[in-house]
């Protein structure tokens, strides 16, 4: 995820509201139809029904060898994460194919929880599949769960805002850039200040941008583990966060600022730049339609790859998404594995795209018309996808993300000189058991 799925605009919380009613809880209990067709459940993050009709369609397509259904996770990534850690370590066995966000993958790898994947299914699901996406759904030097859908901030920008600020926006751009831009016009910045998920996913992006990991090791046990924050890509990080804090350029309301809000302010008279997620387009072209944004707002919008933090260097761009994974209690892993190659097939992955918003984790399903004639930034998206750097790949990502949004929140509080020390000192002490979170 994104912070993945965290980002739906208003309107698809509440389709997904929706569908949480028309899936239902009483999903959870079933193994087979009426009439002895295995019924694999499908525990999925909340969103517009892709989920739903892409395990009908692949219900449909597998001829009665079984039967998709669908159980709704929380909304929010860290509920989703308690309740599927829980279940599998239960030994629950209706854990047939889960929706799983990359940052967690290695938690539930490491103990056993996931079964393992087939080296066939591996060799057919990870074809054309962009590297970021790929090292998401990979622990140890395996891959233990299969990417379905990738996600990645892209850098969004008001043509009039970049055009009077004289930037060439077909050329990188640096956040140093982006920074004089907004003061010369009296503009906000876009950017998540809030402390939740989507902090980590910055302060990870900065850092992998600077050339620099936020785990040097992530394999290790918890007191072995070496942070990579304390260092020059995390001072220049911080940098990047206390500037845009202390000099009021994310806009008033930076340290509550989600994905949600930053959209709403960057299409605002105040609006000039913005990272976030390809969400963006369909809800601000919902709002035109609706009549509650100006007409030649569209027009105004471009779009290209994250900020770099050092001019002339490639870009680390955040990566989220989902993979899907089977629990190893599961009584079908072969038919979970079955059913999850058609789930993320390019046609499936295209459809979901163009009816969701979310972005195709096989390069494969760009390709399809109706994919860059819904999203004309698809090959921005797809870019930015083969770029992007994933979270922390270790199993004590929940401590790791839960320490830097505790000590790098709000940004107006970040200091360059300390933050990245106090942040780090206070992660290790808590992976050591010296305090807690």
């Amino acid at each position: 995820m994104d912070a993945t799925h965290y980002s739906r605009p208003r309107k698809r919380a509440r389709a997904a509201a929706g569908l949480a009613l028309a899936v239902g809880a009483t999903m959870l209990s079933g193994c087979a139809a009426d009439d002895g067709t295995p019924a694999l459940i499908w525990y999925i993050n909340p969103d517009d029904g892709g989920q739903a009709t892409i395990a009908q369609i692949c219900t449909d397509q597998a001829n009665g060898a079984y039967t998709i259904e669908t159980s709704l996770l929380p909304s929010d990534a860290a509920s989703q994460r308690e309740q599927l850690a829980r279940r599998l370590a239960a030994g629950d066995d209706t854990m047939d194919i889960m929706s799983l966000d990359p940052p967690f993958v290695p938690e539930l790898a490491e103990p056993g929880y996931l079964a393992p994947v087939p080296d066939d299914v591996v060799e057919r699901t990870t074809q054309n599949v962009v590297e970021g996406a790929l090292t998401g759904a990979t622990w140890k030097d395996k891959v233990v769960a299969v990417p379905f859908w990738a996600n990645t901030q892209i850098l969004w920008y008001r043509k009039s805002v970049a055009e009077a600020a004289g930037l060439d926006m077909t050329q990188p751009v640096t956040w140093q850039q982006l920074i004089d831009a907004a003061k010369s016009q009296d503009k906000f910045l876009g950017v998540q200040g809030a402390r939740a998920e989507s902090m980590t996913v910055w302060v990870n992006a900065l850092i992998e941008s600077a050339g620099g990991s936020i785990v040097e090791n992530p394999d290790a046990p918890a007191d072995e583990i070496r942070l990579g924050i304390d260092s020059e890509a995390g001072t220049q990080a911080a940098e990047i966060v206390s500037t845009i804090g202390k000099e009021g350029l994310g806009g008033p309301g930076l340290p509550t600022q989600t994905e949600n809000t930053s959209m709403i302010q960057f299409q605002g008279d105040k609006g000039s730049f913005m990272v976030n997620y390809p969400f963006v387009w369909p809800a601000t072209n919902a709002a035109v339609e609706a009549g509650t944004l100006p007409a030649d707002l569209i027009d105004d919008i471009g779009w290209t790859l994250y900020p770099q933090v050092n001019e002339g260097e490639d870009t680390a761009p955040p990566l989220g998404g989902i993979d899907l994974g089977v629990g190893a209690e599961s009584k079908h892993h072969d038919l979970a594995y079955q059913a999850i190659e058609c789930i993320v097939s390019p046609e499936n992955q295209s459809l979901y795209f163009t009816t969701n918003g979310n972005p195709p984790s096989n390069t494969e399903a760009y390709d399809a018309p109706d994919v860059s004639e819904t999203f004309p930034m698809a090959e921005t998206i797809r870019e930015s996808l083969e770029l992007s750097k994933p979270r922390p790949q270790t199993p004590y990502y929940n401590e790791v993300s839960t320490g830097i949004q505790q000590t790098w929140t709000p940004p107006s509080d970040v200091n360059p000189e300390t933050t990245p020390a106090t942040s780090s000192e206070f992660i290790l002490a808590v992976l050591k058991g010296e305090k807690l979170l």
